[in-house]
């Protein structure tokens, strides 16, 4: 099941940072080599590094937008 990250701005902050760690952590092990599959359940199943760099990248507008809010 692939989840929806088109709608950032509605996602609580705790669920922003867990997301913004979790994408950190993968692109750190697909860094160093370690294509883990990861379960069906998991948050970034289904996305490559490409795909976890780009989201990060939202991920980190939308905490910085929220701070000078």
């Amino acid at each position: 099941m692939k989840t929806d990250y088109t709608n950032l701005p509605a996602l609580p902050d705790k669920k922003l940072r867990t997301l913004r760690n979790n994408l950190n952590n993968r692109l750190d092990s697909l860094g160093r080599g370690g294509e883990k599959h990861l379960p069906p359940s998991h948050m970034l199943h289904g996305l490559d590094e490409a795909q976890c760099k780009e989201l990060l990248t939202k991920v980190l507008q939308e905490m910085k937008k929220r701070a000078t809010a």
